[in-house]
């Protein structure tokens, strides 16, 4: 898709100007007139190749803001509204400062659309690969209701916990996957230079081969032969699985079974408890009706299994239902967060609860990581034990029976 470069006047007189991706110029106009935009010149641009290199990473979804710059993106916006600086003179200066091209290009687009009349929460709705449904409803709430600086302290808090769950989740599996990764390389390595080397010096035994030594030597041979053909059915492997997630079922079936892995199921799962219950209580803390508070957590939970049990939660609550009820229907909370959930609606302190019930499965979090090294080691030390006692037996045995033959002689 080419881009554009436009010059234009907004609804009140002053000069926009900026590069829109569209089909042709007579898009281009349209789309400009759609955000009050009038304009003046279009014009294609021409880019070189590592223009077209960039956008095809965009489209595969790469460059994406990550979570620690919309963080100090949050941070930045609570200092600017709650010091009463004008909102289009600080996104200016955010824009002009922020070291990601994307988020520098959404932000340039975001000034534009407020020149042309919008409010905030709908020109950050423009750029949902951005800005997730729960950030742009939160920010929505604080412009409604006049307090904005508030709005985006508890998004900037929100933020910073999730920031750092994914970190000592990443932390924690960081040493079971270089483990597999070295047994991976030393198995394939041992496959191809290796074993070929004894392959004559076993063959001489005939018949009399040991069965770990035939497995060994047919893996081998198998690797060094048609290994055209494995790498080929790995990528292939590789792309079908791929292509099976991303279709609806498939990325259902893969997200409710990845939270019944051994071990790290039950990490990921509570993470993600913690993650919905604290965005229930920021959403709820910042004036989101309950019904519209699940519905955008539902969008923005990442697992189509937990958005799907969301969802029915927003549904029983709009149905009538209560939410400890609609909660207990789920199946996803135990019975103490169900009466934590159950007295804050008795209260009326859900936020304060629902925070409460955050910090609870944030506490479970941090224990089974700190655990989690002392979990995985004996199914480590296990997996290596065999590979190493199937590669002893597969060499050792035929020179065994290679000695007791010659002693025979």
């Amino acid at each position: 898709m080419p881009d554009f470069a436009y010059k234009g006047r907004a609804s009140g007189g002053s000069l926009v100007t900026g590069e829109l991706a569209a089909e042709s110029m007579d898009l281009v106009a349209t789309r400009l007139m759609e955000r009050g935009i009038t304009p003046v010149e279009i014009r294609p641009v021409a880019h070189v190749a590592h223009d077209s290199a960039e956008a095809i990473w965009r489209r595969l979804g790469g460059g994406r803001p990550t979570t620690k710059d919309l963080t100090m993106f949050c941070r930045q916006m609570h200092t600017i509204t709650r010091s009463g600086i004008p909102l289009l003179r600080g996104l200016s200066s955010l824009s002009r400062s922020t070291h990601h091209a994307m988020l520098r290009e959404a932000l340039a687009e975001v000034i534009e659309s407020l020149h042309a009349g919008r409010g905030l929460s709908e020109s950050l709705r423009r750029h949902p690969n951005i800005f997730t449904p729960l950030f742009v409803s939160i920010v929505e709430v604080g412009e409604t209701t006049g307090t904005l600086d508030t709005a985006f302290h508890r998004l900037y808090e929100y933020l910073s916990l999730d920031e750092e769950v994914k970190k000592r989740v990443a932390s924690a599996v960081r040493y079971p996957i270089i483990v597999l990764a070295a047994i991976a390389m030393a198995l394939g390595v041992i496959s191809v230079f290796v074993i070929p080397n004894f392959a004559p010096l076993f063959r001489a035994l005939g018949d009399n081969i040991p069965m770990p030594t035939r497995i060994i030597m047919g893996v081998s041979d198998f690797t060094v032969n048609y290994w055209p053909y494995l790498l080929v059915g790995m990528v292939f492997a590789f792309l079908a699985t791929r292509s099976y997630l991303r279709t609806a079922p498939g990325r259902a079936t893969w997200d409710r079974r990845r939270l019944k892995l051994p071990v790290i199921g039950a990490i990921m799962l509570e993470a993600a408890l913690a993650r919905v219950t604290r965005s229930l209580s920021v959403a709820i803390g910042a004036g989101l009706p309950m019904n519209q508070a699940l519905a955008t957590i539902a969008e923005s939970t990442g697992n189509v299994f937990l958005a799907a049990r969301v969802s029915g939660m927003c549904g029983a609550v709009e149905s009538g239902r209560s939410l400890t009820w609609a909660a207990s229907e789920a199946e996803l909370f135990p019975p103490l967060v169900l009466q934590m959930i159950s007295v804050g609606e008795e209260t009326g302190a859900i936020p304060e609860l629902m925070d409460e019930t955050a910090d609870f499965y944030q506490r479970e979090v941090d224990y089974r990581l700190e655990n989690l090294s002392a979990a995985l080691e004996p199914i480590l030390i296990v997996g290596v034990g065999i590979c190493v006692l199937i590669l002893a037996l597969g060499v050792f045995l035929p020179m065994w029976d290679m000695v007791g033959q010659a002693k025979g002689l």
